[in-house]
């Protein structure tokens, strides 16, 4: 299920659309780096983490200590969070920098491979909800297209024609699956820094293990990994499913601009700072895509410059609740699968 490229909306203008926008959001200092606030947030963030993992140390071997891996689910997200905008530079202009951080933040503190992500992501944010070009839109377990419904075989098919009941269920899986393709990508994955990221992820791995059966029975220690990781990943998969998902995919042969390309693709998520915080910045997912560089904190106050930017050319700007999000999204997945019924 892919639409063809909208044409161009809106009076003609000189230069670039996104040249002028830009230039209004710099004048506005909104793409100036806040390493003040980085720096609050991340001892906050890796503070209450750790936290976490003192709390499994005195408790003991409890069966309440399900409750301590309910929270660090929670904070190691929050973690992720901040590797997320590690990557896209926005806490610092410098790639070593960056990279530092991504690597401590994402293979070493949560076991997310920082290389991996960085190729993925990458290629998500040039060409969002490409079907040929965006890895997060590519046939696998769920399936995005009518097209790449008709494709699957077995397993699969039965899978498609269920994908929008067996989403958030599916989502348990999803911390297991992002373990596993970090670890593949540094065997034989487009990672720069095997070694590096190899030895963290291997540190990060025996650690958490370590930590956890010395503290818990075997019984417990399986029960607290289990929760830890399906609770990790389906607040990863939360976080991430309401940007895009039910929104336009675009075929090969769409030629779009860069201010089209990711204003048409990308979904707001309305809420206020319960949802900021909740969603990491990501529910401003519109300027984020527009300004990948622009530090979190500044996403706010970027969106009412491109909302009016995109009423005067009379570019679609959308918006929704969590709800109303995650709504579409489930939709677009029961109607991929419906010609399958």
């Amino acid at each position: 299920m892919t639409v063809a490229a909208p044409a161009r909306t809106g009076p003609p203008r000189r230069g670039s659309d996104f040249a002028d926008l830009s230039r209004r959001v710099a004048e506005a200092g909104l793409l100036d780096r806040r390493p003040g606030w980085y720096a609050a947030r991340i001892g906050l963030t890796v503070g209450a983490y750790l936290a976490c993992w003192a709390v499994l140390l005195i408790g003991g071997d409890s069966w309440w200590q399900l409750l301590t891996a309910v929270a660090l689910a929670v904070t190691a997200t929050q973690v992720a969070f901040l590797g997320h905008d590690a990557g896209h530079r926005q806490m610092s202009r410098t790639r070593r920098a960056s990279e530092t951080a991504g690597l401590l933040l994402g293979n070493l503190a949560v076991g997310l491979g920082y290389g991996w992500w960085m190729d993925k992501h990458t290629r998500h944010h040039a060409n969002p909800n490409h079907v040929d070009s965006d890895p997060d839109v590519g046939a696998g377990a769920l399936v995005w297209t009518e097209e790449q419904a008709a494709a699957t075989r077995g397993f699969g098919r039965w899978l498609a024609r269920r994908q929008a009941y067996l989403f958030f269920p599916m989502l348990l899986l999803e911390g297991l699956a992002l373990r596993v393709s970090s670890v593949q990508a540094v065997i034989s994955g487009p990672v720069k820094r095997r070694a590096v990221e190899g030895v963290l992820l291997a540190v990060h791995t025996a650690a958490y293990l370590g930590l956890v059966f010395a503290v818990l029975s075997p019984l417990r220690a399986v029960a607290f990994i289990v929760l830890h990781q399906a609770l990790w990943g389906l607040y990863m998969g939360c976080a991430f499913a309401p940007n895009h998902k039910g929104m336009p995919i675009f075929g090969p042969d769409a030629e779009l601009d860069f201010l089209r390309k990711q204003v048409l693709t990308s979904r707001n998520v309305r809420g206020g700072g319960f949802v900021d915080l909740l969603l990491g910045g990501l529910n401003y997912q519109i300027e984020h895509h527009l300004f990948p560089s622009m530090p979190r904190p500044h996403l706010r106050y970027a969106q009412p410059i491109v909302r009016d930017y995109c009423r005067e050319l009379g570019l679609p700007y959308t918006e929704a609740g969590l709800t109303a999000s995650y709504a579409e999204a489930l939709r677009h997945l029961h109607a991929v699968g419906r010609p399958l019924r």
